[in-house]
Parts: structure tokens; C-alpha cells; sequence
């Protein structure tokens, strides 16, 4: 495709949809999630949906699997996706790292964070080897835009994941360190039932929150 989507609409009442999976991304995302697990509990669930998506989720899965041979201490295992979703729901506690293509982590990451108690709650970024983006994990939120209501701990930890992956990148301890920090500061404050956003039940603005955090940063 040299311009477009990957989507054509050949008539009125048929639309078509071309995806692509290369063996290269597969295995660098893998190798991420592998590396990542390596740091905490040492699991990494593959998300797929390679009983329909034979050639396309089947190469996928076919990389993370031999990235896996790398990782011998590494638990590694896989689900479909919709059965993931049930799983997340029923025992969210069995997984650790999962590692999916973008579509099915999109949907998943949403209802992981909504399961800790709002879409608000969780950190993303959006990483390659050399540049990383910070973003709520939540979107923009355009209907609550300059209303002082949005739960701003998304954003915060997004920041944080930004600085420590700048940390990392250029080996500076003090970047990994403050962003430590922040996310034990967004820690304390959430702790604190007087200390929450509308949608965690709360009073707070997006702005009083912000600043409950900030003087819990700066008191530790």
C-alpha cells in the first residue's frame, strides 16, 4: 500500500479489511514483554486469536514463542483473546505480562484499567528504540475538556513511564529514580478516601488532585 488504510469498499453493501503482521515487529514487542517480565513476576501470556487468523496471528504467536526459547526462566503461555477477557475478568491475578498485536491490546489494556476501578487509573506510553510518547491511556476526553473533572493519575503515570524509559535509555538513575517516585506519590494520595476524583467516587477536580499529589512528592 503506498497510500491508505488498508481498507477498500468494492460496493456499496461490502467493505474489505487487509492487516499486516510482519515477523520482525512480532519478535521485537515479545522481546519487550519478555524483558519487562523478567523484572517482576516472570510470566509473559500471549494474546492471539490464531485459530481464525491462521497465517496473520499464527506468525505472531509463531515469534513469540521463539523469542521465549531466550528466556528459559521465563513462564510463558497464550490465550485467545476473547477468552482472555473472561479470564481478566474472573482472575485477573494470573497474569503478569501479556503481549498482544495493537488491536487486541487496545481492547484489553481499557478493560484492565476500568477492573482497578476507572479508566482514569492506568499509565501508557507509546515506545520504539528511540522515541517514546506519553499518553492517557483514556484519550483526550473532549466531553470533560476544561471542566476541572478529569481523574488526571492516567496522565501522571504516563509521565512517569516517559521518564523512566528515559532513564533507561540514556542510563540515568536519577530520571528512574523521580519516576519511582511519582508513581508511589499517585500511590499515597489514592490511599486517601478524601483524596479522589468523581470517578473513583470522589470530590476532587482534576486540579486539587494534581496537587494533593505533588505535596505527597514532595514530603517523601
Amino acid at each position: 500500500m503506498t497510500e491508505g488504510w488498508g481498507e477498500v469498499k468494492p460496493s456499496p453493501d461490502m467493505a474489505l479489511s487487509m492487516r499486516k503482521i510482519t515477523r520482525h515487529c512480532s519478535e521485537r514487542i515479545a522481546r519487550k514483554a519478555f524483558e519487562l517480565a523478567m523484572t517482576r513476576r516472570k510470566k509473559v501470556t500471549a494474546i492471539h486469536k490464531a485459530n481464525s487468523f491462521h497465517m496473520t496471528d499464527g506468525l505472531f504467536l509463531e515469534a513469540v514463542n521463539q523469542v521465549a526459547a531466550e528466556f528459559p526462566e521465563v513462564e510463558v503461555d497464550d490465550l485467545l483473546v476473547d477468552a482472555s477477557t473472561a479470564h481478566l475478568v474472573r482472575s485477573p491475578e494470573r497474569f503478569d505480562v501479556l503481549v498482544a498485536t495493537n488491536f487486541y491490546g487496545d481492547i484489553i489494556s481499557d478493560l484492565a484499567s476500568e477492573l482497578s476501578g476507572s479508566l482514569g487509573l492506568a499509565g501508557s506510553m507509546m515506545a520504539s528504540d528511540e522515541h517514546c510518547c506519553a499518553q492517557a491511556q483514556h484519550g483526550s476526553a473532549p466531553d470533560i475538556a476544561g471542566k476541572d473533572m478529569a481523574n488526571p493519575v492516567s496522565m501522571i503515570l504516563s509521565v512517569a513511564m516517559l521518564i523512566e524509559w528515559m532513564g533507561h535509555k540514556h542510563q540515568r538513575e536519577d530520571f528512574v529514580s523521580a519516576a519511582h517516585a511519582m508513581t508511589s506519590a499517585v500511590d499515597a494520595t489514592l490511599e486517601n478516601p478524601d483524596y479522589r476524583t468523581a470517578d473513583l467516587g470522589g470530590s476532587l477536580g482534576c486540579q486539587a488532585f494534581s496537587k494533593a499529589v505533588v505535596t505527597t512528592l514532595a514530603s517523601s
